[in-house]
């Protein structure tokens, strides 16, 4: 696997656990960051979190959560473009979470540095929109659709056919001419799958093949986490950070979260300790 992932404006070393932090620019996400739909509220969130040790911010203008209602095009970029323009001088790379190319090029051209995609570029015009930029690409797997996801995720071998989806959409991608490098994969914890079936994939993350492609893992206050402890979203911060440091500990390269300081410290103990170095 490459050690470097090409992103936009920059080329991240993936030599240590990197830390994306979440900033919803929407009225109804799951988390109770949903009161960041004021752009000006939400650029100071994302500065917060920078300064709380943040690597990338990722920026999502529509929620994806089981049972969100979708939103134009139109709604989504009023939502995003604005907190994308009052970032790019924050010194790291922009990730937007969108699935429409209609966005992804708008944003591209605001200087945005990553697209992440849950629908892994299957849309018509996905790989279009993003094949001529540097952008990062994170490549996602969801078994279904955002409304319906939750009611019946169904597979044969959840973990084979995770990895066979992942080969696929890659595959297509560096058939369009795609550099590698510009790749991150995500098994898509919580996208058309079970509680079961989500700590399955955590546990066994690492029999996911990635062909050596870098992981994205996002688990931050899902509902796996409610099923074990019993807690709300808002409530769910010390089973989110357990959960990125077992994926950390099982080769994550890039762990998505909502709680960005908590989780910087978690990682930061958690690399003394394996690596012995205490100073």
């Amino acid at each position: 696997m490459s050690s470097n992932l090409v992103c936009g404006r920059f080329e991240l070393t993936l030599e240590r656990p990197l830390v994306m932090g979440i900033v919803n620019v929407t009225p109804d996400s799951f988390s109770n960051t949903s009161t960041l739909h004021s752009p000006d509220i939400a650029i100071a969130r994302g500065r917060q979190l920078i300064a709380d040790g943040a690597d990338i911010l990722d920026i999502g203008g529509e929620s994806t959560r089981p049972g969100a209602v979708p939103v134009s095009a139109a709604d989504e970029l009023a939502r995003i473009l604005p907190v994308v323009e009052g970032l790019l001088d924050a010194g790291i790379p922009l990730s937007i979470d969108t699935f429409k190319p209609e966005v992804m090029r708008r944003v591209l051209d605001a200087g945005a540095d990553m697209i992440n995609d849950i629908y892994g570029f299957r849309h018509d015009g996905a790989i279009e929109a993003v094949l001529d930029s540097r952008c990062g690409l994170c490549v996602m797997h969801m078994q279904g659709e955002p409304t319906t996801m939750q009611q019946a995720p169904r597979y044969d071998d959840v973990l084979h056919e995770i990895s066979d989806f992942l080969h696929e959409r890659v595959q297509v991608m560096r058939d369009a001419g795609i550099d590698r490098r510009r790749i991150i994969l995500d098994p898509g914890f919580g996208f058309g799958k079970t509680p079961q079936q989500n700590y399955l994939m955590l546990q066994r993350l690492r029999d996911i093949d990635s062909k050596g492609f870098p992981w994205l893992i996002g688990m931050s206050r899902k509902s796996m986490i409610g099923h074990v402890t019993g807690r709300l979203p808002a409530d769910r911060l010390g089973g989110s950070v357990a959960a990125a440091l077992a994926a950390v500990a099982r080769g994550a390269h890039i762990i998505r979260v909502h709680d960005v300081s908590a989780t910087v410290d978690a990682v930061k103990v958690w690399q003394a300790i394996e690596q012995g170095k205490f100073i």
